[in-house]
């Protein structure tokens, strides 16, 4: 799930919506629920505090990873307390480790951008490390709030910064599924869906939830709803589902194989590595990781 946006007038205060969501988790059962970011509306205490109790009231394991709302809006809060209250209930490190399941959570935000988002170069490396430590056969994600792939209807959010560079070094350390929000909408790609990439490499798949807060009447193509993820030794399944108002409704399901390259996710090759330093998107990517 992600931006639940506590606090706001369109926020997650719907009991019915609350209630299904229960209902939803109690049917799946799922080994871990991650929440990618946008819990809170303007990253006041309250509201991180209400968005921790509702969140640790599904009884689930959480993985949780901050997002542009999560941090106070303006100075000198936003520079000198930026994730302070965040701070107070999750990690801005945080790494699920299961049977056959390795998630890893990246930040995503700056206090120097409102909207636009980008993953500092030691928080990258960290993580592909502890993707490239997972046993062989494991599932490895990787969560951050800012999307990878672009909204299939809006576009004034920007993509993460530096997007092509991180999904390159997540993708050659065997991240399987990244996972994100802030755009609203549902969007789910394989990296082949978008891109050729060189060899037999195992599947990579970017998948963006949905919000959970109500669409905002003065903005068209904003969805609620939320995804799930299933995996066995062959395959991964997304599933998208949209809340009505009254029932979760399944819009639609891709399965990807699994395995298909090396357990680690194979190597950049010689001709992504001809790109590493290139960008993409009208020179959107030129500007890395500070």
């Amino acid at each position: 799930m992600s931006d639940l946006h506590f606090g706001a007038r369109n926020g997650l205060d719907d009991s019915e919506l609350e209630r299904a969501i229960g209902e939803l988790v109690e049917r799946v059962s799922p080994d871990l629920v991650v929440a990618s970011g946008d819990l809170t509306h303007r990253g006041r205490p309250d509201e991180h505090e209400a968005a921790a109790a509702y969140l640790h009231a599904l009884g689930t394991p959480l993985l949780v990873v901050p997002g542009n709302h999560d941090i106070p809006m303006l100075p000198p809060g936003r520079i000198l307390r930026t994730f302070r209250a965040f701070e107070r209930h999750w990690s801005r490190d945080p790494v699920h480790s299961g049977p056959g399941l390795q998630v890893v959570g990246l930040s995503s935000v700056t206090p120097w951008g409102y909207q636009r988002g980008r993953v500092r170069r030691g928080d990258l490396d960290r993580a592909v490390g502890r993707l490239e430590a997972a046993e062989p056969g494991t599932l490895r994600v990787v969560v951050l709030h800012h999307q990878l792939a672009g909204a299939p209807w809006r576009t004034r959010k920007r993509p993460l910064s530096g997007r092509s560079k991180t999904l390159r070094r997540l993708a050659a350390g065997g991240a399987e599924l990244i996972l994100g929000g802030h755009v609203h909408q549902t969007t789910i790609a394989e990296r082949r869906d978008f891109e050729v990439v060189p060899g037999e490499v195992a599947a990579c798949v970017l998948a963006t939830a949905p919000g959970l807060g109500r669409p905002r009447p003065n903005r068209a193509h904003e969805a609620r709803g939320v995804l799930i993820h299933r995996a066995d030794e062959k395959e991964l399944t997304v599933e998208a589902y949209a809340w009505s108002g009254e029932a979760w409704l399944l819009t639609g399901t891709r399965a990807f194989p699994r395995g298909a390259g090396s357990a680690g996710g194979g190597a950049i090759t010689a001709a992504e590595q001809r790109h590493e330093h290139g960008g993409d998107d009208h020179g959107e990517d030129k500007a890395e990781h500070p």
